[in-house]
């Protein structure tokens, strides 16, 4: 069985029943987890809060906190498939070998071994090369990978947030319906398979030897191998994070080059959606987050350019 603690006492944040998900409340879910799986998170550093908290403790061990109990199905999947992975020699973050996910505090709580101590991120190429392997695999049966649900924690996001006024709300509701619709026409080029289902480069980092590693694993699916390849191209496309070089170098990599497609703007809009979507989960604790989210905001509303957006 899973360690599970109930908290009937958890701090809300006010409006629609969320928990704050600072430093301070992310901290004692940690110390719980810890108790539960018998590890030692004294001195625990924060290295980051997006989708999760995730903290680097002692013993070259990785905590990801997610912010709901709702994604446990998402942590129980990240790390079955980390454990394929490994059984098969894929070059893929370890989960460790303990009783996990653990839900406690009503968030989800995952242990990973550090890949290294260096933050050396991949280039376009690894990521490439990376993908092109991913995407020969057939993962066991037993391993039950959903079908891609490339909307499903937009509605979470937008709904749970309470940041949001009621007039960005409904835009954001409205915007989910007509790229909803605009996916369900896609007509894919490439045969579906395992995917990543957040490839870039901010996901692979290189181990102590110097050697491209994937990272993240919550996304992973049945789905279309086009969405492992939009971020990269987006990146370069819509917010110049890459050059041409480093995009070129990608899309030769993997050999397709998902900007020819005639569904690319399709995908490309949802990605960035998402972005957006995802980012207003740090807008209620932190102020340079929610003036990036207003800012992204607008340019969805009036159709601008994204070349002002800034990567987190």
């Amino acid at each position: 069985m899973q360690g599970v603690i109930s908290n009937d006492a958890a701090e809300p944040a006010g409006g629609r029943g969320a928990q704050r998900f600072a430093a301070a409340d992310t901290l004692r879910t940690l110390n719980r987890a810890g108790t539960v799986a018998g590890i030692d998170v004294a001195g625990a550093q924060l290295l980051r809060i997006g989708e999760n908290a995730v903290y680097r403790l002692s013993d070259r061990i990785i905590a990801r906190i997610a912010r709901t109990a709702a994604y446990e199905p998402d942590a129980r999947k990240e790390v079955a498939v980390a454990r394929w992975l490994q059984g098969q020699g894929y070059p893929a973050v370890r989960a460790l070998a303990i009783d996990q996910p653990i839900v406690v505090d009503d968030r989800v709580v995952t242990f990973w071994d550090v890949v290294s101590d260096k933050e050396s991120y991949g280039s376009t190429a690894e990521v490439a090369s990376l993908l092109v392997w991913l995407h020969r695999m057939e993962p066991p049966t037993s391993l039950e990978l959903p079908s891609l649900q490339p909307f499903a924690r937009a509605e979470l996001r937008i709904d749970g947030n309470n940041w949001f006024g009621s007039e960005d709300r409904n835009f954001l509701r409205g915007r989910l319906g007509e790229l909803r619709a605009g996916y369900a026409d896609l007509e894919f080029a490439l045969t579906p398979g395992v995917i990543h289902g957040d490839a870039s480069v901010g996901n692979v980092i290189h181990d102590d030897a110097g050697d491209p590693v994937l990272i993240d694993l919550d996304g992973f699916a049945i789905g279309p191998r086009e969405w492992d390849l939009v971020v990269t191209a987006l990146y370069y496309d819509s917010f110049g994070w890459h050059t041409r070089q480093e995009y070129d170098a990608f899309a030769k990599t993997y050999g397709f080059d998902v900007m020819e497609w005639s569904g690319y703007a399709i995908l490309r809009d949802i990605r960035e959606f998402l972005m957006v979507t995802w980012l207003s989960q740090k807008a209620g604790d932190d102020e340079r987050a929610a003036a990036e989210a207003r800012k992204r905001i607008s340019a969805l509303r009036a159709g601008s350019d994204r070349r002002d957006w800034q990567p987190y």
